[in-house]
């Protein structure tokens, strides 16, 4: 009988990488044939809920423990554009592998993550208006309070760093806030004040000026700036993986490699005024998903299955074809909320777990529920509402019947206590 055949797995993955800004995805706003290519000759999924382009090695969130390359003694610059370079070290260790037995790879970038330091030969990319999202101005209202204090908006929160422009001297009150309010931070937001006309941006890059006579033109260049940046790094992305494609290809190994490429989140492009993430709206909710292995995955297909980044692991040792650990969980939502294919259920904390950084706690506890069908763009939180009591019962024993199930302990008042107390759906 012959041997079973174990493919190769190559698994690649960016940071905050919208699923818009992915060609395939089909809002419009830029290409990126290579990554196209994966669904083009694979599968995307349609719901995967929940960058540096340099790349600096000391200790702290994105660190790189490769005992070539990092001494104990201190840190290393590697030259070269960090994309680039994690890439370089993918081929080369392809290259140099034990050929005779079948190999998995994980290749991790930092892009797209703030600053946005695209590479040099992008620069020209994009320099046409980029149509500003339907909520760009939203006003938070029928939200939980948190939409309304996030620190996240293009308008007032982006920095000079964020958008390649030159930070002057000055008193905080004139050249705008820290973003960060310590001692050893010196990047500023760049300020939005209601008289415009005195504001002067200078490029870091260029030098050009710019100047404002409207309050919306400042966001509108702001907005546009943020894109800009963040879909230049993103071509580096696209350039990469396409090595990586083309790297296989050669080497006809393509047939029996399975290639991933994911994000660990989304990210929010405009919409309700925001970039970053942190919230499970839409946007930053949905992390791209798209999977190539030629024997098994029809080209162009779709999965409609909604997955999580806990599923990948036993995804890649059933294809390895190697026996799952029963301690791995296959489904788990770290975070408190659920959905299925039409409505999402989020439970707000409001409390700041002694954690820095956050918003003191002790505020009322908050529920949202969203039609996800007839509310795509999560504007109304219908739990209140009547004619949904049935919908939350259901959403809420699946949430607290997952809960169960890994072991996490409610922080709100149980349904069946509810129930039992004749308390309406909306206690918390």
């Amino acid at each position: 009988m012959a041997a079973e055949i174990r493919p190769n797995i190559i698994f690649i993955m960016a940071d905050d990488h919208a699923a818009k800004s992915i060609s395939c995805y089909g809002a419009g706003i830029n290409n990126t044939p290579n990554l196209d290519r994966l669904t083009n000759e694979g599968e995307g999924a349609e719901h995967e809920p929940t960058g540096f382009d340099s790349w600096s090695m000391v200790p702290g969130q994105g660190e790189y423990w490769d005992p070539q390359f990092i001494q104990s003694w201190g840190t290393s610059v590697v030259p070269g554009r960090a994309t680039d370079i994690i890439t370089d070290k993918c081929i080369d260790w392809m290259e140099k592998r034990d050929k005779s037995r079948p190999f998995f790879l994980m290749c991790h970038h930092k892009a797209p993550h703030r600053s946005w330091e695209y590479d040099e030969k992008h620069k020209d990319l994009y320099k046409d208006p980029i149509r500003l999202p339907d909520t760009f101005s939203d006003d938070y209202k029928n939200r939980a309070r948190a939409a309304t204090v996030a620190k996240m908006r293009v308008a007032d929160d982006l920095t000079y760093t964020d958008l390649g422009i030159v930070q002057p001297e000055g008193p905080r009150s004139k050249v705008g806030s820290k973003m960060i309010d310590r001692w050893w931070w010196n990047d500023g937001k760049i300020p939005n004040p209601d008289d415009v006309t005195g504001l002067r941006l200078i490029c870091k890059e260029t030098g050009e000026v710019f100047t404002f006579t409207t309050k919306q033109g400042l966001t509108e260049f702001k907005f546009h700036r943020y894109m800009q940046r963040y879909l230049r790094t993103i071509q580096s992305i696209d350039d990469n993986v396409g090595r990586m494609l083309d790297w296989l290809d050669a080497e006809g190994l393509t047939e029996n490699t399975v290639v991933v490429y994911t994000s660990d989140q989304g990210f929010f492009l405009g919409e309700h005024g925001w970039f970053d993430k942190r919230f499970m709206y839409e946007e930053s909710f949905q992390m791209p998903f798209m999977i190539r292995y030629p024997p098994t995955i029809q080209p162009k297909s779709v999965c409609n299955d909604i997955i999580c980044n806990v599923d990948f692991a036993p995804t890649f040792l059933d294809l390895a074809k190697v026996r799952i650990p029963t301690y791995i969980i296959h489904e788990a939502y770290a975070h408190y909320g659920v959905r299925d294919q039409r409505y999402k259920l989020i439970y707000w904390y409001n409390e700041d777990f002694g954690l820095k950084g956050t918003r003191p706690g002790g505020e009322e506890k908050e529920w949202e529920l969203f039609d996800c069908e007839e509310d795509p763009l999560e504007l109304f939180n219908c739990y209140h509402e009547p004619r949904y009591e049935d919908t939350v019962r259901r959403m809420t024993r699946m949430l607290e019947d997952k809960m169960a199930e890994i072991g996490d302990e409610p922080v709100h008042t149980r349904l069946s206590l509810k129930l039992r107390n004749g308390t309406s759906h909306a206690a918390v």
